[in-house]
């Protein structure tokens, strides 16, 4: 388990000192409605444990991984989407704005079904 960071949005979230539309959560993780969604569901699934990216939290841990992915479908689900897609950036040089690792479920887009690789 590492530290939290105290200048981390994603930490302030998980501690109850910022407000966010919690969507679920399990022991490992919380998942949260996207301030700026870019799909009609799109929601963040963060681990309690502060790590950089995803890579990072697998070496620390590589169960958490596991809970992080059970919670986005259970939240999908819950939204009514069996259907989704599970997107982790690593790095500013891939999208990565936020530095503590999280999943983006997106989910409700006819535009879904293009192939990105």
């Amino acid at each position: 388990m590492s530290d939290t960071s105290d200048s981390c949005i994603f930490c302030t979230i998980v501690a109850g000192e910022v407000p966010a539309e919690e969507l679920g959560r399990n022991d490992r993780a919380i998942a949260i409605k996207d301030l700026n969604p870019q799909a009609p569901f799109h929601a963040l699934v963060i681990p309690v444990d502060h790590h950089e990216n995803a890579a990072a939290s697998a070496a620390a841990d590589p169960a958490t991984i596991g809970h992080l992915v059970s919670l986005a479908d259970e939240v999908a689900k819950a939204a009514g989407n069996a259907d989704y897609r599970l997107v982790a950036n690593t790095g500013a040089g891939a999208g990565q704005t936020v530095f503590h690792t999280h999943l983006h479920v997106l989910a409700g887009s006819l535009g879904m079904t293009e192939r990105l690789v």
